[in-house]
């Protein structure tokens, strides 16, 4: 019997090209690879009505960020780490593009995985960012991990800062 990955990310693609992720250019034309027809019908269909700047700039801007900083690793980096899947050139969001519009692939088990490491709840980033919270009592702290959650799906909520704090027995 297979194990269910639990999936749920708080923030839609859509939702973070509005807020403000990848320095605005993650499908731009200096991000990797060609942004194709075929992408663009899948994932650009997300962002109708919304400034292409916001997700098809030309070079990455920190200022389009949501915390106005620079935040993840370059296209070189991702695909000398293997974490490029053929089928989604570009990475995860493109990943995850597809799959909140319900394509599925060979690649869903990996990805989710991925995700759950980073910003499942009992992600690394997720828990060091509800430790810092706790800590300083200061929900702007470490905006650099605010944002690489951001790029993941995930915006820090209350409610999931009081599960933690339960689980964490504070």
């Amino acid at each position: 019997m297979s194990r269910v990955l639990k999936f749920y990310p708080n923030v839609s693609p859509r939702e973070m090209v509005e807020q403000g992720v990848f320095g605005g250019a993650y499908f731009g034309p200096n991000a990797g690879p060609e942004f194709t027809q075929e992408q663009e019908a899948l994932c650009g269909k997300l962002f109708t009505g919304l400034d292409p700047q916001l997700y098809r700039g030309d070079r990455y801007l920190p200022k389009r960020n949501r915390y106005k900083i620079r935040s993840g690793k370059d296209f070189k980096f991702w695909t000398e780490n293997n974490w490029i899947h053929p089928r989604d050139p570009f990475g995860w969001f493109e990943w995850y593009c597809k799959y909140s519009q319900g394509v599925r692939g060979e690649d869903d088990g990996r990805q989710i995985r991925r995700w759950q490491e980073f910003t499942g709840t009992n992600g690394r980033w997720r828990n060091n960012l509800y430790n810092k919270i706790y800590k300083s009592g200061d929900w702007s702290v470490s905006p650099r991990i605010q944002q690489s959650l951001l790029h993941w799906g995930y915006q820090a909520n209350e409610e999931d800062f009081k599960l933690w704090c339960k689980a964490n027995k504070l």
